[in-house]
């Protein structure tokens, strides 16, 4: 499949157009610092895997990372420890549940089954090699780095903000310590995940590691090699069963992309070989995806035939 630059650049801000004062949604207020976002910004963005940018609207605005942080922590996991012992001490399957369910741990006996819902990216965290709680912290923060830019911090006041509370999240490391699923001390985990979650990343950034995806695991930006080849199959395919939580299904009908959201307002999408799609703004649907970033994604995705169960695509 062969894009030309005209088409991606029409097509970024084609779906800005449409979208970006789509109404609806609201903020996430369980945590105060997302509450406290203008509702109002908006952008999209692709990168491709030749590292070409194309952006519209609001894209140098850093917003907190939150979830789109799993596919981070799920990828070092795999390269510390391979795709096996990830598949069996976490699983891969979508639990049919709200990202932060504890009924879920309940009904399958402690195991998270997805590394990309709250328990089982807190048991990931808990599998990547360290010495102790700072030395993860740094190696999440440095593949996070890698893989999307090194403009990538913690907020000290969305980690606050976090740690203040995330008490749901502390409950659910020590259901996973007492069913055997949690592989470093529990509250120590937590703390790593929540900080994980508040870093600050925009559009482009987000959209370098679709792209790094993308490529097999090279950042097109960097032309470093970031993950190994084997792995990034498994993520993908992560993506495409929890990565929009309990949305994930009409995604994959409707877009037929691996993607990832975040309660920050983020949205990325994987086209294989080709590039990175991104968009971020504010406001939430009932499941905690971005209403106008969804949209944004999914438009650049539709207008330019990218759609992985396509056979135009997979020629």
């Amino acid at each position: 499949m062969t894009l030309n630059e005209q088409d991606i650049k029409q097509a970024v801000i084609q779906a800005h157009i449409h979208y970006a004062t789509l109404e609806g949604g609201k903020n996430a207020d369980y945590i105060p610092f997302l509450a406290s976002v203008p509702e109002s910004l908006a952008a999209v963005t692709v990168v491709t895997c030749d590292g070409q940018i194309y952006s519209c609207g609001d894209s140098d605005y850093r917003f907190a990372i939150e979830s789109v942080s799993k596919v981070c922590s799920l990828a070092l996991a795999l390269e510390d420890v391979g795709v096996d012992i990830v598949h069996d001490k976490v699983g891969a399957d979508p639990t049919g549940l709200p990202f932060n369910s504890v009924m879920a741990l309940e009904l399958h006996n402690g195991k998270p089954l997805s590394p990309l819902v709250n328990a089982g990216a807190i048991s990931t965290v808990s599998l990547i090699h360290a010495d102790d709680k700072e030395q993860r912290w740094q190696r999440i923060l440095a593949m996070q780095q890698s893989l999307a830019g090194e403009g990538i911090h913690l907020s000290d006041e969305v980690n606050l903000s976090e740690q203040s509370t995330n008490f749901h999240n502390r409950a659910i490391a020590w259901l996973l310590y007492s069913s055997g699923a949690m592989y470093s001390d529990p509250m120590d985990a937590c703390d790593v995940y929540t900080r994980q979650c508040s870093t600050l990343i925009n559009t482009v950034e987000l959209a370098t590691l679709g792209a790094t995806l993308a490529s097999g695991g090279i950042n097109p930006l960097t032309r470093q090699r970031v993950l190994q080849s084997e792995n990034v199959p498994c993520i993908l395919a992560e993506m495409m069963m929890e990565g929009l939580y309990g949305g994930s299904g009409d995604w994959a009908y409707s877009v037929g992309l691996p993607g990832k959201s975040g309660v920050g307002g983020g949205v990325v999408a994987v086209v294989p070989g080709i590039m990175g799609i991104s968009a971020f703004s504010p406001p939430l649907d009932e499941d905690g995806n971005s209403i106008r970033g969804k949209r944004m994604v999914a438009a650049v995705a539709k207008d330019l035939g990218c759609n992985l169960f396509k056979s135009s695509l997979l020629i």
